[in-house]
């Protein structure tokens, strides 16, 4: 194996591993390290499975780069002595459960998630289905910096070996499906689906349609290159006008990796996690299904959500943003929804990490209980403005650290004199920092929208 050049000095962001094919860190002689990395902790029991066999579940979404990237994984694992289980394109919340019913000691899914085909990633779930914390990610990272891995594999007798898993998507089928009220069906109801050329593009129809639905499908054909391209979640405005032009009841739009959902009501309104959570969250409440009367979701959400919530007499609790401290918080204390604005929406009693398919299951299942329709169930919330602009980076430093930061922030928070807000974060997963500005005047967030955003790009080139 070629030494690496450079040391590793952080490969973990927000969710995962993540960086453009071909190029550091997901190129193979890396990636086949962090396969060493993850068998050697199986080994050591520092990872333990409930299973005397040390196996992995690897899955994917349809990004041409996952043949590439899965093969490297799997023969790091073997040289580990872990027995490796391919399942192929599946949804990432599918493998956290296939990891934890098949008594696996991980499971790995290979997914870039919203990102364009060229980039593509590695996240670990832990026996329980869970994304794994922070000090096993440290754990790997410092394994796949040590130029001795080598001096760690078990002898030849003891290498591993690789098999496919055939039935694997009718197993997340028949998961997903239970999640839906046995009492009803979803007969005479039309969905338009978009599952954005991805991981979800032959699982997630067949839910919908064996629960009764007529699907109208877009992003379904997916060729290795045209993943998130102008499709699902993050482009929503094709399914829109599809809901329209079919006379559907929804619209589910799904992104490449099929863990988070944006959803669009009979009239073509494009409705966002914040409205998923809010008109969950109340059902849940009026059934007595809410645990401990609090919801969980991070400081992208919409303050008009929160509003709603504490007038409805619900717990608002704020995490960093992503899905991962979302859980966190979730089963710290035993609350059981939480989410993001972006679509990744936990229900906690049915998975372990945002399920699109889930969370739109869910809002189905209030749509027939309630006999409403999607618009007025949505109507709860009322957003208030925000304006949120992705500047590209060119290097990183502490926001506080730049000289003259502090006092523009100060002085654009006054001009909002206590009605609004200003969150700024560093994506974790690309080479943007997010401004975020909420308030009541939106020509006057736009304009400290762009401010800030011009300060700070021209800092941070």
């Amino acid at each position: 194996m070629a030494k690496l050049e450079k040391k590793i000095t952080k490969l973990f962001g927000t969710d995962g591993i993540r960086g453009t094919s071909n190029q550091f860190p997901m190129v193979p002689d890396v990636v086949v390290k962090i396969g060493q990395a993850i068998g050697y902790l199986i080994r050591t029991k520092k990872i333990s499975s409930p299973s005397l066999a040390n196996k992995v579940v690897i899955g994917k979404d349809t990004r041409l780069s996952g043949y590439m990237i899965e093969q490297a994984l799997a023969s790091g694992l073997n040289s580990m002595g872990i027995y490796v289980q391919l399942v192929g394109p599946l949804p990432t919340p599918g493998i956290g459960y296939l990891t934890r019913t098949m008594r696996a000691a991980a499971g790995i899914v290979i997914s870039a998630s919203h990102n364009a085909f060229q980039d593509n990633g590695i996240k670990i779930f832990g026996p329980d289905g869970f994304k794994l914390g922070d000090s096993l990610e440290k754990e790997i990272e410092a394994l796949v910096d040590n130029d001795d891995l080598l001096k760690l594999l078990p002898n030849s007798k003891d290498v591993g070996r690789t098999k496919r898993i055939e039935d694997a998507q009718g197993r997340y089928i028949v998961h997903v499906k239970s999640t839906f009220p046995l009492e009803y069906t979803l007969d005479g109801m039309r969905i338009v689906l978009d599952t954005a050329h991805g991981a979800a593009y032959k699982v997630a129809p067949a839910i919908f349609e064996e629960l009764g639905a007529e699907v109208i499908q877009l992003g379904h054909q997916p060729n290795g290159t045209n993943i998130n391209d102008k499709t699902g979640a993050l482009h929503p405005s094709q399914l829109a006008e599809a809901v329209v032009q079919y006379r559907a009841d929804v619209g589910i739009g799904l992104d490449g990796d099929a863990d988070r959902v944006i959803m669009i009501d009979e009239n073509g309104k494009i409705l966002n996690g914040d409205h998923i959570l809010a008109l969950t969250a109340l059902h849940f409440k009026q059934k007595g299904l809410l645990k401990n009367n609090t919801l969980v979701v991070t400081q992208m959400s919409n303050f008009g959500l929160e509003k709603k919530m504490k007038e409805s007499g619900i717990n608002v609790i704020k995490t960093n943003v992503g899905d991962k401290h979302v859980v966190e918080e979730m089963r710290k204390n035993n609350y059981n929804l939480g989410g993001e604005q972006s679509g990744h929406i936990i229900f906690l009693d049915h998975s372990t990490t945002g399920d699109g398919v889930v969370a739109a299951l869910n809002v189905l299942s209030v749509i027939r209980e309630t006999g409403k329709k999607m618009s007025e169930l949505a109507s709860v919330l009322v957003e208030v403005p925000q304006v949120l602009i992705n500047c590209h980076v060119q290097k990183r430093k502490k926001l506080e650290d730049i000289s003259g930061y502090s006092s523009l922030l100060k002085s654009k928070e006054k001009q909002l004199n206590g009605q609004g807000r200003i969150f700024i974060r560093f994506s974790g997963t690309e080479p943007l920092i997010r401004i975020l500005v909420e308030g009541n005047d939106k020509t006057q967030i736009s304009q400290i929208a762009e401010e800030m955003a011009i300060f700070l790009e021209k800092e941070l080139k």
